[in-house]
């Protein structure tokens, strides 16, 4: 099968690659803020070519090429290392502010990487700016396509620019499909080692990591094969309580992890097992197990725990006490940073996605539910005695299980979690959200 063509957008902070990169790819993938710097790590997703076939498109932090930021080494290495596998590249210019040195700079940084460039000057459908043009031919990479990122003029003139360097359309391969792979979503506070993570279990570098928290902004992904299980990695930014986030791209970066945590199949939830679990960690789990994901607590940065065995009951207690919720979930210690531990989340993370997709057999079901009635009936009011017909089970991720009775009221929730636990224990549901609805029926 031959290679998916790959288009960078590169640029200096601030001209538009976010917005181009989601009008290109047809999504709201990447974070898009007056702010610059807003982008760190490569945004990637999938486009449709013109003439058919489909392109992968990077976004890239805003290139500068002075050290005058604390994250400029961490983004030009990232937006370097997406350059070099290249097809080709646009260089996003501010046709608004006009060509500057940065410009010129990052022309011939990247003349010097002998990668194929399509220089576009953005915002052209601003007062002027088309017919200025023409001065970027100045920066030596051929005559620049005026575009309008925001309102998508020009875009087809842009894909006429980037063909001759694309090759041959490609069909994607039917066996990869996004229905076939385990979307897993990396959540958690800020600074609890979430990139660091991301890039222990896939190998690389993919992601920017700092001791500065609030490093990543956008959330990132990365599909990698394992055991014959194909996982696309979610690495999301750090959640935090909505009195605590700032405004502007923080709000953006929340409103963002908790979108892919809705579209994710598992959840790793990953807490800083030298520090114990806080309430914020609580926060965020409970996303999680709202939002019916299958669910695995990491707990890392065990390299740093002396007494481990005194940890490891503090955290459990810990979890107990404040994610009851989650009281099911596995718990895995690791070091991200060693990456001692870490190979224990494969075998772990596709035994959750067979539970979280598992349907039971209809005559097993009602013989566990019934036997669990009669056991335990629920207790209602009035002399009605309460009476169960059947129970089927109505959706998987997460499992979801209707029990038709002849109640008029529903039983106290407390009840709802005794069948739960009668269904864990049978089926083997741990770290899964089981969801039990009660269907009544009047006289």
């Amino acid at each position: 099968m031959s290679r998916q063509p790959v288009i960078v957008i590169v640029g200096r902070p601030n001209v538009g690659k976010s917005t181009l990169f989601n009008r290109l790819t047809r999504s709201r993938r990447a974070l898009v803020h007056d702010l610059p710097g807003v982008t760190r790590d490569r945004i990637i997703a999938d486009a449709e070519r013109p003439g058919g076939g489909r392109v992968t498109i990077v976004d890239t932090g805003g290139l500068l090429l002075e050290d005058e930021d604390r994250y400029v080494p961490l983004i030009r290495s990232q937006a370097e290392e997406a350059i070099r596998g290249a097809d080709a590249v646009v260089l996003l210019l501010d046709g608004e502010a006009g060509p500057i040195p940065e410009d010129r700079d990052i022309s011939n940084y990247l003349r010097g990487l002998g990668v194929p460039v399509v220089p576009v000057v953005n915002k052209a459908d601003r007062s002027g700016v088309e017919l200025g043009t023409p001065e970027f031919a100045a920066l030596g990479l051929g005559d620049p396509v005026p575009i309008s990122a925001e309102h998508g003029r020009g875009i087809d003139e842009l894909w006429e620019a980037l063909e001759p360097h694309l090759g041959a359309a490609h069909e994607p391969d039917e066996a990869a499909g996004l229905g076939d792979e385990v979307q897993v979503a990396i959540i958690g506070r800020p600074n609890v080692g979430k990139s660091s993570l991301l890039n222990r279990l896939v190998g690389v570098s993919r992601v920017l990591v700092s001791e500065l928290p609030g490093t990543t902004r956008d959330a990132v992904d990365v599909v990698m094969e394992r055991d014959g299980v194909r996982y696309r990695f979610v690495d999301t930014a750090g959640i935090r309580r909505k009195g605590r986030t700032d405004r502007g791209p923080e709000v953006l970066s929340v409103v963002m992890a908790r979108r892919h945590l809705e579209r994710a199949d598992l959840c790793l939830v990953v807490v800083d097992g030298a520090a114990g679990i806080s309430g914020q960690d609580a926060h965020v789990a409970g996303y999680a197990w709202e939002a019916g994901r299958a669910t695995v607590v990491v707990a890392n940065k065990w390299d740093l725990v002396e007494d481990r065995a005194a940890a490891r009951r503090a955290i459990a207690d810990q979890v107990s006490r404040q994610m009851a919720f989650a009281r099911h979930a596995p718990m895995v210690f690791l070091s991200a940073l060693t990456g001692r531990g870490v190979h224990r989340l494969f075998p772990l993370m596709a035994a959750l996605q067979q539970s979280h997709s598992r349907r039971v057999p209809s005559a097993e079901l009602n013989r566990l539910v019934k036997e669990a009635w009669r056991a335990h009936p629920p207790s209602v009011a009035g002399r009605r005695e309460p009476r169960l017909f059947y129970c089927a089970q109505v959706g998987t991720a997460p499992p979801r299980f209707a029990l038709f009775t002849n109640l008029a009221t529903q039983p106290h929730f407390s009840y709802l979690r005794h069948l739960e636990n009668a269904l864990r224990s049978e089926f083997g549901f741990e770290g899964v959200p089981i969801r039990v609805m009660i269907k009544g029926r009047s006289r």
